[in-house]
């Protein structure tokens, strides 16, 4: 159960008009890196979680990345808004407006539509725990690049810095969910590979034929 509130995680206050940077950023929102995807990665994760530590950092995160969406998708409108079709013809966005007007639309820079195929839920703990640490690196890295592209737009980097702020947090959330997971397992057995293997009949150290 989530309880709401009505005011954005960190303000958005964009007074300019520029679909140009609207079309770059919507990648966040429903792109490979977004936070569309993040969310439901994590939020479907966290049910296989071993202990309730790990899982309730996936779910906070996951919640959070709810959040985030709400940001990129509140930056996205407030640069299209007031958009006339010359501008939206400028910049490349024709075909969007087309199918979507001005709606905030779960799709990569490139125009891909959102598809659930971004998500990794292999059934294996570590692998996904590995595989959130590198999605959140990648979400970081695309947000330093449209900090870079919005250099001129201090309206719309501020935003955009508090978000790539909180991928260094999720990522290092990540990495003590890792460690504890890891330590539960091994309490357990479990191992990832032979050199943590206690037993003496792996039969990784015989010799080949």
């Amino acid at each position: 159960m989530w309880t709401y509130k009505k005011t954005l995680q960190y303000p958005v206050n964009i007074k300019c008009t520029n679909p140009k940077l609207a079309k770059i950023i919507i990648s966040q929102y429903g792109g490979p890196d977004g936070e569309l995807a993040a969310s439901l990665r994590y939020l479907s994760q966290r049910f296989a979680m071993p202990d309730q530590k790990s899982k309730a950092i996936l779910n906070d995160i996951g919640t959070e990345e709810l959040a985030h969406l709400e940001m990129v998708g509140s930056i996205v409108h407030q640069l299209t808004k007031n958009a006339s079709i010359e501008e939206i013809e400028k910049a490349g966005l024709g075909a969007y407006y087309t199918d979507h007007g001005v709606d905030v639309y779960p799709q990569s820079a490139a125009g891909v539509p959102f598809t659930a195929a971004y998500l990794a839920c292999k059934g294996d703990i570590i692998a996904n725990l590995q595989e959130d640490l590198a999605a959140e690196q990648n979400a970081l890295a695309t947000y330093e690049k449209l900090i870079d592209l919005c250099r001129d737009e201090p309206d719309v980097v501020d935003p955009l810095r508090y978000l790539r702020e909180r991928e260094i947090v999720h990522f290092q959330r990540f990495g003590e969910a890792l460690r504890g997971v890891q330590d539960k397992l091994a309490e357990k057995k479990f191992y990832m590979n032979c050199d943590n293997m206690q037993t003496s009949d792996c039969g990784c150290n015989k010799d080949n034929d």
